[in-house]
């Protein structure tokens, strides 16, 4: 007589229990605080929200973030495409150096990370007399706003990138130059494709965590008001000086950002997969 298989599914009070622990924690850390940050900012009426956004330093704030992501994810973009190209497809000497280093950035505190920019290229810094010398200013300015920003979010297109290489292989690229493609055209119309949908989950992430960041952006920025404070450092001020709504209001932009960044991620997972399904 066959045995019957056991069942895979879990009785039903256990269901029940493990749903609500989930709905709990979705509700309490998730839903909870959105809900309060946004009641917090429309607390007195849409005028006072639209006046705190309207503000030449929130303004300033908030086209520093945008200028900050549009050079940071670039420069990431292409790092991690030459990084997971090299690492995936090619052996050299250095390699798990190199895979190390990419990963450096979750290991490294992000205020660690921007007092390291500091004594590098502040005035006290390594190379802060020749910085001084040819009148060049990189903390407190712009330029370190980037770089650190760079720092703490170059990990996530290389990472996103490197599995989906690996998993591929080499063999489609082989034959593309056995048939007489160039490297370029290879890496063009071959890995390109192949890795599109990856690469665009790897740009959401990176540019998500550029318009968030806080730690390292609030060493190297010196907290300017309307010169060098970013959308975060812009609500932290705004608290500080026991501005509720106009730092909620604020706060609820980044928080609309990411919302955004999440549906975003969403899509693509979903074409993603309807993609490989067909």
């Amino acid at each position: 007589m066959r045995a019957e298989r056991p069942s895979l599914i879990d009785p039903w009070p256990v269901r029940i229990v493990v749903g609500a622990l989930i709905v709990g924690f979705v509700g309490l850390f998730l839903a909870l605080p959105l809900y309060t940050l946004f009641a917090q900012a429309f607390a007195k009426g849409v005028d006072a929200y639209l006046r705190a956004i309207d503000e030449p330093a929130a303004w300033a704030a908030i086209k520093l973030t945008l200028t900050v992501a549009a050079i940071a994810v670039p420069l990431n973009v292409v790092f991690g495409l030459a990084a997971s190209w090299c690492i995936a497809k090619f052996e050299f000497r250095g390699k798990q150096l190199l895979t190390t280093l990419i990963d450096l950035p979750f290991s490294v505190s992000p205020v660690i990370s921007g007092l390291i920019f500091v004594l590098l290229f502040g005035l006290q810094g390594w190379l802060g007399p020749w910085l001084r010398s040819h009148d060049v200013q990189i903390i407190f300015a712009l330029p370190g706003i980037v770089l650190a920003t760079v720092f703490v979010t170059f990990p996530f297109v290389a990472r996103e990138l490197i599995p989906i290489m690996e998993a591929q292989g080499t063999q489609e690229e082989e034959a593309a130059r056995l048939l007489g493609a160039s490297g370029w055209q290879t890496f063009r119309r071959v890995t390109l494709p192949n890795v599109k949908w990856g690469l665009l989950y790897g740009v959401l992430l990176c540019n998500a965590r550029a318009m968030g960041e806080f730690g390292a952006v609030s060493v190297v920025s010196g907290h300017v008001r309307g010169r060098t404070n970013t959308m975060p450092l812009h609500v932290e001020i705004l608290y500080n000086e026991y501005n509720l709504t106009a730092a909620f209001a604020v706060a609820s932009l980044l928080a609309l950002l990411a919302l955004a960044t999440l549906a975003a991620k969403a899509a693509l997972e979903w074409r993603g997969r309807t993609e490989i399904a067909s």
